[in-house]
């Protein structure tokens, strides 16, 4: 019989800064499987999710959605399993006037890895169609080298001094991931 939890409502958690004064994504979240919320520069959610470690989603939330992460609440669990953490981030939802827009409409901009093919005009897409196979990994490469410069230009402009680095094997295939 599985045990019963009792989790505090998400509004009873403290608020954390997504940034420590020095630029870095604050660590105590560092190891922590559990539920996090992400909140924008207002402190409206904007995320709930669950991870294996939390500190490590928070890292790759930021590069995804810098505009978006500004504070973040967590609630670790120990010897979770997946419908457990399913349960916790439903009970937050729940919490809540509107679902938030990164476990709704911008779900897959929340959780999936940058996909730069996504930024590509009808001409570009038509350029690249035109394309051998080498033409087209390294018109991918080239667009992913360029998104990537635009989020180091976001992140530096928000102070962000933590040392990320994108996947170079993902670029191929013109997708954004930290590694």
């Amino acid at each position: 019989m599985a045990r019963s939890v009792t989790v505090p409502p998400l509004a009873e958690l403290p608020l954390i800064p997504y940034l420590t004064a020095t630029g870095l994504v604050d660590p105590r979240a560092m190891g922590q499987i559990g539920v996090y919320a992400i909140c924008d520069q207002g402190l409206a959610v904007q995320y709930i999710g669950f991870s294996r470690d939390i500190y490590l989603s928070l890292r790759q939330h930021l590069v995804r959605q810098p505009q978006a992460c500004y504070g973040f609440k967590f609630y670790p669990v120990e010897r979770p399993n997946r419908t457990q953490l399913e349960e916790i981030r439903q009970q937050w939802l729940n919490e809540l006037e509107a679902i938030p827009p990164g476990n709704d409409t911008q779900q897959g901009a929340w959780e999936n890895a940058i996909d730069v093919k996504t930024r590509m005009s009808p001409a570009m897409q038509q350029e690249w169609a035109g394309l051998d196979e080498m033409g087209q990994m390294k018109y991918l490469k080239d667009l992913a080298r360029q998104a990537e410069q635009e989020i180091f230009q976001v992140l530096e402009a928000r102070h962000v001094t933590e040392l990320l680095r994108f996947n170079p094997k993902l670029k191929e295939n013109g997708l954004l991931d930290l590694k």
